[in-house]
């Protein structure tokens, strides 16, 4: 699978939007699940442009509405950026966008304060939709927001506060915000980046922003030749976390190996320590590519606050991304966190002789969960051709054990030729499925969802 053409296998996309209702169930959905269950990937229009590349393709969510135990309809929509509506023949949505700066979001759609907003990131607006997933159009957070947002803000489960660090391609430097229960901004650091860092995720503790200043770089010469792919890949630039103070202005860095990370599993403070867990890539963006860089493992960053060092540790050697928790413990410590083995994925990003000869067992669709304090790891294998995602924690109705719910994740059937929402309990990993609601279409390999329950 070569950069010019990403859109075959798992991330084929599909070509119609969907709605069906009253869908066939196997097994029982829990009663206590009320809400819809939503997940956004790229889905290109059209698949005849020499630019595209994994993350250029328009955003589609897809989406589950759960009630009463029973799946009352799937839907598959678009995002309607102003680009999109043409293409449909429709008008463009009214909200605040910048000027040759609108795109679909791809990457990642949420719920905060009764809005559904699906998110991407380099400078570019949100996009609410309804709850039916229709385009409400671009969200600027009653005009607070001053430029563009995040694809991985972080909800602090005890404030109802949502925390984001934004970049863009052109700007010298990137922004912290602060978003209220009620979708205000109420806070925003400037933190400087002349060099003009690509920071795709980042963690929240109970006292810090943690930044990930890597060696990935926005390259404004890609930019300006018009190349596909504009992150470039400068190891001479090393590596460093920045510890940002919640109430604070100014940034503590920490050297660390070279490395790339797109997704936190979780952090936490301990004491003069921040403990830090990551997927971690050797190298990615080589050459101004994403295909063939490296392959991705499960690490612990502990910064000491006093010493100024930070130790770094394999925790799982398997290729793994997607990483979760509980949303109960973002910010606080953790003993579980979840992961999905993706070779789609894997096989597009990493050295494609490292995947040859893996067993099965090895290197199979499989969803992970990851037990720190016993540290083992079950493995729930799918199967070859079973492809998944991102597995999503669902809390359950009572405050117990951290473990306590359920994991949502799309399943490709083969057999089937359409994918199922699939619904786990957290507790017994590998039992048996609670339910599995068979949908009507194909959901793409894509990127990253939520679980947006009923208003209590």
């Amino acid at each position: 699978m070569s950069i010019k053409d990403p859109y075959q296998g798992a991330f084929t996309p599909v070509s119609e939007e969907v709605t069906a209702f009253d869908l066939p169930v196997t097994g029982r959905i829990p009663v206590e699940l009320q809400g819809r269950y939503l997940r956004i990937g790229p889905n290109p229009l059209r698949l005849d442009d020499p630019r595209l590349n994994l993350f250029l393709g328009e955003g589609m969510v897809h989406g589950v509405r759960l009630r009463g135990g029973r799946a009352e309809w799937y839907r598959n929509r678009w995002v309607r950026s102003a680009a999109v509506a043409r293409g449909f023949g429709e008008r463009v949505r009214r909200g605040s966008r910048f000027a040759g700066s609108d795109f679909a979001p791809n990457t990642h759609v949420i719920g905060h304060a009764g809005r559904i907003l699906a998110l991407v990131e380099n400078g570019f607006r949100p996009y609410e939709l309804t709850e039916d997933l229709d385009t409400v159009g671009p969200c600027d957070f009653r005009g607070t927001l001053p430029a563009g947002y995040s694809a991985h803000p972080k909800l602090d489960p005890q404030t109802g506060e949502l925390h984001a660090i934004a970049y863009a391609t052109r700007s010298e430097f990137v922004q912290y915000s602060v978003l209220s229960p009620a979708g205000m901004v109420t806070r925003i650091v400037n933190i400087p980046a002349p060099h003009r860092p690509v920071m795709h995720d980042f963690a929240l503790t109970g006292k810090y922003a943690v930044l990930y200043d890597l060696p990935v770089v926005n390259s404004l010469v890609a930019a300006a030749s018009g190349q596909p792919l504009v992150y470039d890949w400068q190891e001479s630039r090393g590596a460093t976390i920045g510890l940002l103070p919640r109430d604070g202005t100014e940034v503590r860095w920490f050297e660390i190996a070279p490395c790339w990370v797109f997704h936190t599993l979780n952090a936490y403070d301990d004491g003069d320590r921040v403990v830090v867990d990551v997927i971690r890539y050797p190298r990615m963006y080589t050459g101004l590519r994403l295909d063939g860089n490296s392959l991705p493992t499960l690490d612990r960053w502990v910064i000491d606050t006093v010493s100024g060092k930070v130790t770094e540790t394999r925790l799982d050697d398997r290729a793994q991304e997607f990483p979760g928790v509980n949303p109960a413990v973002v910010s606080a410590p953790h003993r579980f966190g979840y992961a999905a083995v993706v070779p789609d994925m894997h096989s597009y990003f990493g050295p494609h002789n490292d995947l040859e000869g893996l067993p099965d067992r090895a290197y199979g669709d499989a969803l992970l969960k990851h037990d720190f304090a016993a540290g083992t790891t079950a493995v729930r294998s799918l199967g070859r051709g079973h492809y998944t995602g991102e597995p999503v924690f669902v809390p359950g109705a009572s405050a117990g054990a951290e473990d306590e719910g359920y994991l949502f994740a799309y399943v490709h059937d083969p057999d089937r030729g359409a994918s199922d929402l699939v619904v786990l309990s957290a507790q017994d990993f590998t039992g048996d499925p609670l339910a599995t609601v068979h949908l009507p279409a194909r959901v793409p390999l894509g990127f990253h969802g939520s679980w947006i329950a009923d208003p209590a």
